[in-house]
């Protein structure tokens, strides 16, 4: 047993579950001082005694004992300080290395599709670089221009983009992203039930973009936002899940609808929220600005209310998602529901082995982030 890993392992659990040792000791029937020592590594506990502080904990007993691999090839911001921090980078190098170690075994590998835009981007002026980068992207895969992303999720992964999908109580972070040196590329994308799942399909984009255009950004110790380059980014995410010509087509054939009306049709149509539908359109004139109020003042004479900024009116419940129950979405004008924003391709991997019998049921389960009875369920649920 390394007291080091140990030590390093329950300081960041504890401090992402925001319990004091003495919670924690308490909760596993220890005394404060043997909890205090066994964190700081002075003492070597007993299994049954980790077992205890496992549960104490709400992890498994491995989550203890195995070394964390260091992320350093990321960009992880957010909006607010996050205690959270190092337990998401941990479970994402965890889930990195099992998904590329899956594919290893399998002898299968996306390759990222989206590789060459950064070359042809090379002499691209900055302020056209989002706007080109992601007709470019959409070119890498083979999307029309008047082709709307129906499952961005499958479309990411099946071109070598990675896609995890962490629910995390917070309303300051939405995504965030890791380089091929890391074992990306991968987007992580916070589904958490208070953000819509537009905002979710937005996030993956958005996080893409910063693969394409920022990859000189990724370092895991710079935490504070860089307001030119988020910009960049959300630029890209609306030109890449919006495109030029169909977009303007729709919005020509809806232009005599009223503002609001005319907001929540082209948000139905590209499966976005009704602020990023809003945001391009005022984008298309210098008076845009102008439109915000107007909106606002619309929908007010529609609701008797306006909206904030984390508003998104008139949501429904969602259905299951993971065999979870349903859970009340973030409020958005005709809302996506969480089936329209599912990762696939590492259950499919995970399949495949299992059906050769190169992983076992518990260690697919593992790979997964479900309990072994769950994972039974899912095994025995699947279609031949």
């Amino acid at each position: 047993m390394d007291l080091t890993i140990l030590s390093g392992n329950l300081r960041r659990i504890r401090s992402a579950k925001n319990l004091s040792q003495a919670q924690v000791a308490d909760a596993a029937g220890l005394s404060r001082v043997g909890y205090r020592n066994v964190e700081s590594g002075a003492s070597a506990p007993r299994v049954d005694t980790l077992m205890r502080v496992a549960e104490a904990l709400g992890v498994r007993l491995d989550q203890l004992l195995a070394p964390v691999r260091t992320l350093t090839a990321v960009r992880f911001r957010a909006e607010k300080k996050m205690t959270t921090r190092g337990e998401l980078l941990a479970d994402v190098a965890g889930w990195l290395d099992d998904y590329n170690q899956l594919e290893a075994l399998l002898e299968t590998e996306a390759k990222f599709a989206f590789a060459p835009v950064r070359k042809k981007l090379l002499g691209v002026a900055r302020a056209e670089r989002p706007r080109k980068a992601a007709e470019l992207a959409r070119q890498a895969v083979k999307l029309g221009d008047r082709d709307v992303i129906r499952d961005i999720c499958g479309l990411l992964e099946d071109h070598g983009v990675k896609v995890f999908t962490p629910k995390l109580a917070s309303e300051g972070f939405f995504g965030l992203s890791v380089a091929a040196q890391d074992g990306g590329p991968a987007v992580v994308v916070n589904v958490w039930e208070r953000l819509s799942v537009e905002r979710w399909i937005f996030t993956a984009a958005h996080e893409l973009g910063h693969l394409l255009l920022h990859l000189d950004a990724y370092d895991v110790a710079k935490t504070d936002e860089d307001a030119s380059q988020e910009k960049e980014a959300d630029t890209f995410a609306s030109y890449f899940l919006m495109p030029q010509e169909l977009f303007e087509k729709e919005f020509n054939e809806a232009r005599g609808l009223p503002l609001v009306k005319l907001v929540f049709k082209l948000k139905r149509i590209f499966r976005m929220s009704w602020k990023s539908v809003l945001y391009r359109i005022a984008s298309r004139s210098p008076d845009g600005g102008k439109l915000w109020p107007r909106f606002q003042w619309e929908y007010r004479q529609m609701t008797g209310r306006t909206l904030g900024k984390a508003d998104e009116p008139d949501g429904l419940a969602a259905d299951d998602f993971r065999g979870e129950p349903s859970a009340k979405i973030a409020d958005e004008p005709e809302h996506l529901v969480e089936g329209d924003f599912q990762e696939d391709r590492l259950s499919r991997l995970v399949r495949r082995a299992v059906e050769a019998e190169e992983i076992s049921l518990s260690r697919a389960a593992e790979i997964l982030r479900v309990d072994l009875a769950t994972m039974r369920d899912i095994s025995n649920s699947w279609v031949a």
